[in-house]
């Protein structure tokens, strides 16, 4: 059944011992979650220390209960594409409305290669528009509020992240060689 307490407090030497050792592996366990709490590297830009990640399920192939073909699921990606929605918020919506959970194990590619394919995909790569859509706005609020030192401080954070993003995508050519982020030409981006 489950551990009570109790059991809990007696397994971590507690008061009065009730369980006379504690399972297999249980220290080797304890000691590991501990390191592994401990020495997580934090986020660079914030105060995280986070460990959650993604579980993808071991299995690739397709769910047995799932009738969708792959001719549908790609129709439906470019008719949600042409909505004006981006690549992870179309993995949202089939996923919470269609219940497909994983693209790639139902067509064999993912979104945004789905997006290419049909030339329906952004110019400029996802994360960086949204970085980019954050410093328009945070400019915008200095612009009326001038004194506001916390919200300059975030704006050049959120401008090194653009700049270092777009330096990874310039690398490897998502982005054209000569692309610059310039703050003046930004909102021009984002218009949309």
């Amino acid at each position: 059944g489950a551990v009570s307490g109790r059991e809990v407090t007696a397994l971590e030497g507690g008061f009065g011992s009730k369980v006379s050792a504690p399972p297999r592996g249980f220290h080797r366990l304890r000691r590991r979650l501990r390191r592994r709490l401990r020495s997580t590297m934090g986020r660079m830009y914030s105060r995280g220390k986070g460990i959650s990640g993604r579980a993808l399920p071991y299995k690739k192939s397709a769910p047995s209960w799932l009738k969708t073909t792959p001719q549908e699921v790609v129709e439906q990606i470019c008719k949600l594409a042409k909505k004006g929605l981006a690549p992870s918020q179309i993995g949202v919506v089939l996923r919470d409305s269609h219940g497909i959970t994983q693209v790639y194990s139902v067509t064999g590619s993912k979104v945004l290669r789905i997006l290419k394919g049909q030339g329906l995909a952004p110019e400029i790569p996802e994360d960086l528009y949204f970085l980019i859509k954050k410093a328009v706005a945070v400019r915008k609020h200095l612009e009326r509020n001038r004194s506001d030192k916390d919200s300059k401080f975030r704006l050049i954070l959120t401008e090194s992240r653009i700049h270092r993003l777009a330096r990874y995508y310039r690398r490897v050519r998502k982005l054209p060689p000569n692309w610059k982020y310039e703050s003046a030409t930004a909102s021009a981006l984002v218009q949309g």
